[in-house]
Parts: C-alpha cells; sequence; structure tokens
C-alpha cells in the first residue's frame, strides 16, 4: 500500500482529537461512527465521508453551489476546513461545487487525475488549487489513502492520467472502494460500461455494500455483468428532479433488479442519502 504525505496528517489529527473528545461528542463529530452522505446537489455527483475519528472527505461538487448549503447542513458552522477533495473528473457536474468550496473552506489535500479538458469549472478549480498551495496527489489504480479507520481503495484509472487527453472523459473518473471495518462503498464517478469492463477484466474487488450508481444511473453504466461482481444490497442514485437526461434509465434500474437489489434510493426523490454505520 502506498501511502501519500497526507495520511500522516490524518494520523496526527487523529492523535490531537482525543483532547477534544467531549466537546466533539457534543457537537456530532468524532462520535465513533462512520457517516457517508450522498448530498443534494442537483444533477450531480457529491458524497461527504466522515470517518469516526472526524477525518473529513468530499468526493465531488456537483453543479452550480448546491454543495455548499449542504455541507452547511451536515458540517458545524465553525469548521471551515476539509481533510480531502477527491475530484473524480472535470465534467461541470462534478466540478463547479468544488471551486466555491475551495475559496470556503481550508482544504489540505486534492485528489485528483489530472486529465486534459473538461468544462471551464475545471480550469477554474485547478486555478484555485494553484493559488491556494493545496497538495495535490495524482490518482491511479493501487493507491490508497487512509482517513483514521476509513481505507480508501483507488482503482481506477488504472494508469496515470495527469496531463493526458482521453476521448471519454467520463471513462477517466477516478473509482474507489471506501472501506470501513467490514462495511464497503463503491464510487465510480461517471465510468460507462468500457471502463467496468477494464475493471472486470483486471479482477479487482468490486464487491460492496452499497453501490453509487454510475453516471447518475445511465444506461451507458451500470452493467448486469459489472453489478454481479458489484453484489450490491443498496444502490443510491445521485440524479436531480424532472433532470433533462431522464436519469435514472429503465434499463440501469431494471439491472438493480436483476441482481436482486430492493433497496434503490435517489436524490430526486429522496434528498440528501445518509449512511451511519
Amino acid at each position: 500500500m502506498i501511502l501519500s504525505k497526507k495520511i500522516w496528517r490524518f494520523v496526527v489529527v487523529g492523535f490531537l482529537m482525543s483532547g477534544v473528545m467531549i466537546w466533539n461528542l457534543w457537537l456530532g463529530l468524532g462520535d465513533g461512527k462512520m457517516h457517508v452522505m450522498f448530498l443534494d446537489v442537483g444533477q450531480g455527483d457529491s458524497i461527504f465521508i466522515e470517518s469516526p475519528e472526524g477525518h473529513q472527505v468530499l468526493v465531488d461538487g456537483g453543479p452550480g453551489n448546491f454543495v455548499i448549503e449542504e455541507l452547511n447542513e451536515v458540517m458545524p458552522f465553525f469548521d471551515k476546513s476539509i481533510d480531502m477533495i477527491v475530484l473524480t473528473h472535470p465534467h461541470a457536474d462534478h466540478v463547479d461545487g468544488l471551486v466555491e468550496v475551495l475559496k470556503r473552506y481550508e482544504v489540505d489535500l486534492v485528489l485528483a487525475t489530472g486529465v486534459k479538458g473538461g468544462d471551464s469549472g475545471g480550469a477554474e478549480f485547478w486555478k484555485e488549487v494553484k493559488n491556494l498551495g493545496v497538495e495535490v496527489e495524482i490518482a491511479r489504480a493501487g493507491r490508497d489513502f487512509v482517513a483514521g479507520s476509513v481505507v480508501m481503495d483507488i482503482l481506477y484509472p488504472t494508469e496515470e492520467l495527469a496531463g493526458k487527453e482521453v476521448d471519454n472523459l467520463n471513462n477517466s473518473s477516478i473509482a474507489m472502494v471506501v472501506e470501513y471495518e467490514d462495511v464497503r462503498v463503491l464510487l465510480t464517478g461517471d465510468l460507462e460500461e468500457e471502463a467496468e469492463a477494464e475493471l472486470l477484466k483486471a479482477g479487482v474487488d468490486l464487491k460492496a455494500d452499497i453501490y453509487k450508481a454510475g453516471h447518475h444511473g445511465s444506461k451507458t453504466a451500470s452493467t448486469l455483468e459489472f453489478l454481479e461482481k458489484v453484489q450490491p444490497e443498496i444502490v443510491v442514485i445521485q440524479c436531480g428532479k424532472d433532470n433533462k437526461f431522464d436519469h435514472p434509465h429503465p434499463e440501469a434500474l431494471r439491472n438493480f433488479h436483476r441482481v436482486g437489489v430492493d433497496k434503490i434510493h435517489r436524490n430526486d426523490i429522496d434528498g440528501r442519502v445518509e449512511f451511519e454505520f
């Protein structure tokens, strides 16, 4: 397992937090539980993860600035720092909200592929990262990141993409398994069937209790073969109400039911979806 410099800071924070445990428990932080929140940001992805020790990771920021409203509700009013931001890929519905997050929160580490292209928000995001001097790690399969008792195992991309151009940005998305004790959460950004096939061919362990539907429940993702390896108990679909893409697609929903998933949560119907372990 390759450890980033950031990991040691996570570990140090874990020890330092013991001195303020009572204060944090009163505020709902560092409560000894794992929290995974699929934020309601409209037609886009944004997942907020908090370890039992209080480390915070934000995966994507959705479109616009809806993520700021969501963070205001799930974080204490005085908490203006986030340990790690993960940008799965630079499409507007994943990156735009992160620009404002960088402006309002102190961020220690950014994990991204560094792939070329994307929407204008991507350029603004990297400009802000550079201006603030935020540490950057480039994602590729085989790199693990540790936040207290939570491990983020990077499954994709299988090669370093920094500075490279790709035909389909969706298929450059970071995919990872978030593990806490015996709980596994699979996040695949907007990976489509071609990249899912690569993961199947690589033979990586895709088994997960919770699966965030790839590409917002599009018919171009969540193939039956892929889901048979994931075997999720719960599926979360991050899509906006009455979105112009008609996500989730009926074919994706059929595939979920074919592999026995009977618990499907959707931001467009349920609003923010929260799990606590």
